[in-house]
């Protein structure tokens, strides 16, 4: 009885981070020629609403977690709609769900492209 209690919570556990889950990562790694160089980047999307915007400068999404997530932008940024149309940043707006792929620098995660998915006007 105790392993199927077990079983039973750790299964809904599971499936409560995986509905939670708002972002995919990948992570690259390369070797040099030698075998002593290594490389690893590691690239996350996230998707939400825009809660707040700030062009050039700041983003905050409202996803499925707790708290909304804060970003920044890196130094360039593409803004596509989901179909890879390069678009302005002026079309982000409040309320628009958006994708952003990002890469985390310390406790900073800066984002390097915008996907609009849906704008709200």
């Amino acid at each position: 009885m105790k392993l199927f209690l077990s079983v039973t919570f750790a299964t809904a556990l599971m499936g409560l981070v995986a509905y939670g889950q708002t972002s995919t990562s990948s992570t690259t790694a390369t070797t040099g020629t030698n075998g002593a160089t290594q490389t690893t980047t590691t690239t996350t999307e996230s998707a939400g609403t825009v809660t707040e915007y700030t062009p050039g400068q700041a983003l905050i999404l409202k996803t499925e977690a707790a708290e909304p997530l804060h970003y920044k932008f890196s130094k360039t940024v593409t803004y596509v709609t989901s179909d890879g149309k390069v678009i302005e940043a002026s079309r982000i707006r409040k309320d628009s769900k958006v994708r952003v792929h990002y890469i985390k620098e310390g406790d900073d995660m800066l984002v390097d492209k915008v996907i609009v998915t849906e704008v709200r006007d």
